[in-house]
Parts: structure tokens; C-alpha cells; sequence
């Protein structure tokens, strides 16, 4: 499943459609967040000629101030180590979120680097004006390839929708990195995990 996923999220350019938070409220429908926010990281993308050209510190500068705000990471922490986050004492918690955070700065940074003019499809969605928990349904049309489908879970809270899922292919972002991480937490312990992931998170430049 991690080589699948792997190449799901490179190909289908997910990060571009959860940007600019300072659109993100709670007066704004999810399906209309996640097109306007996808226009605009897409011409960031399409106008920058140092993103176009492999500039990775960009690339993390633009995911970090774009991308990252809109996740809900307590909850996204929470889900991925499941079980495992009652058992972490709050440091090893605080070392997680931070490891994590990077790693998903890290992903998301590889698949904005991967947009080559896709066409992002955006199928009708009903929600009850109270729901608290939506899936916004896209799809992601490529020259010579089929469709990906792409769905995002997202909450509703005090400062808005936040993403806290993504579904690709009917691969889940969370249940995938739940499913690697628990194997590794119960072979060697999380503080391994935590080392692990900040080991390969400073290989790529991030602190």
C-alpha cells in the first residue's frame, strides 16, 4: 500500500487544492473553498518560473504558508497514531506532530512540483447546513491517463472547514500512514518512529 499511495499522491497533485487560509471560513461551503483555493495555488504554480524550475525551498515556502494552515493537525495526529496517542507522554506527542507536520510539508511540496496542466474536475455536493463533517468529491483529468479521484474529509470548527483526510483512489492519507506507523511503533517504540521521521525530514533541508 505505500508504494501505491506513494505514486497516487505524486500523480494526482493533491496539495494544490487546500491553500491560502486566509479564504478558509465558516461562512464559505467547502466545495467552493476547495475550487477557489485551488485557482489560486494553481497560478501561483503556473507564474512562478523558480517553482517550475525545481526550486524545493520554494516549494516548502508556498505548502508551509498555503497548504499546512488549513489541516486540522490535532485531529489528523490523533487519528493517524490512534490507540498509540493515549499510550505517548505529551512530549513524545509534541515530537510526532512535529515530525509529521514536516513529513506532510515534505509530501505535499513532491506532488506540487509533479502539476503539468492537469484538469481538476469538481463533482456536485448536498450538505445539511449544520453538518459538521463533509467530503468534497474531485476528480483529476491527465493527458494520457485515467482520471483520479480524489475525495477530502473535511470538519467544521471555530475557524472553519479543515481538512482532515484525504482519499485517493480509495486510499486513505490516514488509515495508510496509521498502518505504517503502527507497524514500526510496535516493532521499536514511537520514539524510534519520531527519530526516524526527523532523521529523513533533515536529509530533505527541513529543521
Amino acid at each position: 500500500m505505500k508504494s501505491v499511495f506513494k505514486f497516487l499522491i505524486g500523480t494526482s497533485l493533491v496539495l494544490s487544492l487546500f491553500v491560502n487560509a486566509g479564504v478558509a471560513n465558516a461562512e464559505t461551503a467547502p466545495d467552493v473553498l476547495v475550487k477557489q483555493t485551488a485557482d489560486d495555488v494553481l497560478t501561483i504554480i503556473k507564474n512562478d518560473k523558480e517553482i517550475q524550475s525545481g526550486n524545493q525551498q520554494k516549494l516548502y515556502a508556498v505548502v508551509e504558508e498555503k497548504i499546512l494552515p488549513n489541516f486540522d493537525f490535532d485531529r489528523v495526529c490523533r487519528m493517524v497514531l490512534g490507540k498509540n496517542w493515549k499510550a505517548a507522554t505529551p512530549e513524545q506527542q509534541a515530537s510526532f506532530q512535529k515530525e509529521f507536520r514536516s513529513l506532510l510539508l515534505r509530501t505535499y511540496s513532491n506532488a506540487l512540483g509533479k502539476y503539468r496542466d492537469q484538469i481538476i474536475e469538481y463533482k456536485p455536493m448536498r450538505y445539511e447546513p449544520d453538518a459538521k463533517n463533509v467530503s468534497v468529491k474531485t476528480q483529476i483529468l491527465q493527458n494520457g491517463a485515467q482520471p483520479v479521484q480524489v475525495e477530502y474529509s473535511l470538519v467544521k470548527g471555530a475557524n472553519g472547514w479543515k481538512v482532515y483526510d484525504i482519499v485517493i483512489e480509495s486510499v486513505s492519507l490516514v488509515t495508510n500512514y496509521r498502518s505504517q506507523f503502527s507497524n514500526e511503533i510496535r516493532q521499536n517504540g514511537l520514539d524510534s518512529l519520531n527519530t526516524k521521521l526527523a532523521d529523513k525530514n533533515k536529509s530533505a533541508g527541513l529543521k
